[in-house]
């Protein structure tokens, strides 16, 4: 088996189970508490993070699969969390790029935001600049398009995203 087809199938599998939630060890889905949230790493890592910063509807993701080569930039970005922030009435999604290529990249990356009943809603980030071989850690943020609490917004995903 070729490397890049084993990474692809470690990449979707952390991707299938980081949207199944595993709930049973606290490790991703849909924490509908106002005080916290917790989210899952998609390095292999067995514990968690909590933080208590007031978010609600916290969400976390992971790697979005890809097969061919326009995936490429698609497959560099990892939704490390979702939320909506109360304080700021935004959606927010903080996400990790990781270039683990020979060259340096300006990634762009679009988030959409959906949920039961919700407006979709899309956030856009451009010129992440990633050196070659490390990762960058950022957030993308767009208004709250609603009126309510933000709880409608229970999922949010990379619609797109490119190396500039």
């Amino acid at each position: 088996m070729k490397l890049r087809h084993a990474r692809a199938i470690a990449v979707f599998g952390i991707a299938v189970f980081a949207l199944t939630g595993a709930r049973g060890s606290h490790g991703g889905g849909c924490d509908n508490s106002s005080s916290g949230s917790s989210s899952s790493s998609s390095s292999g890592g067995s514990g968690s993070h909590s933080d208590n910063d007031n978010d609600s509807n916290a969400t976390s993701g992971g790697s979005l699969p890809g097969g061919g080569s326009a995936d490429k930039a698609a497959r560099d970005v990892t939704i490390d969390k979702c939320a909506y922030d109360a304080a700021t009435k935004n959606l927010t999604a903080k996400i990790t790029v990781k270039n683990d290529g020979a060259l340096d990249y300006d990634y762009s990356v679009t988030m959409k935001f959906t949920g039961a009943g919700a407006t979709s809603a899309t956030a856009v980030k451009t010129g992440i600049a990633v050196t070659a071989g490390t990762s960058v850690s950022t957030e993308l943020t767009t208004p709250y398009p609603g009126t309510g609490d933000g709880s409608e917004y229970t999922k949010c995903e990379v619609s797109r995203a490119g190396r500039i």
